[in-house]
């Protein structure tokens, strides 16, 4: 029992510390990734909005046209 024990106890020393330092890994990655998510969706809702207004301003064009020209021939 004295070999199988000594081996448990010599992969737990090995082990333990590497699976803490993969778990702090992987907790910095996850922290990482959510900024980098609610960058992503802040992006997306401007974006978004920028084109609402290029919406906007195309069914603006047409009739601004109309009354440019209306005031372009009354000069």
């Amino acid at each position: 029992m004295g070999a199988i024990e000594d081996t448990r106890k010599v992969l737990q020393d090995f082990l333990a510390p590497e699976l803490r330092q993969i778990k702090a890994r992987l907790d910095s990655l996850e922290k990482q990734i959510e900024g980098v998510d609610r960058r992503a969706e802040q992006r997306h809702d401007a974006v978004m909005s920028a084109i609402g207004r290029i919406t906007d301003y195309t069914e603006v064009r047409e009739p601004l046209a109309r009354l440019e020209s209306r005031v372009v021939a009354h000069q």
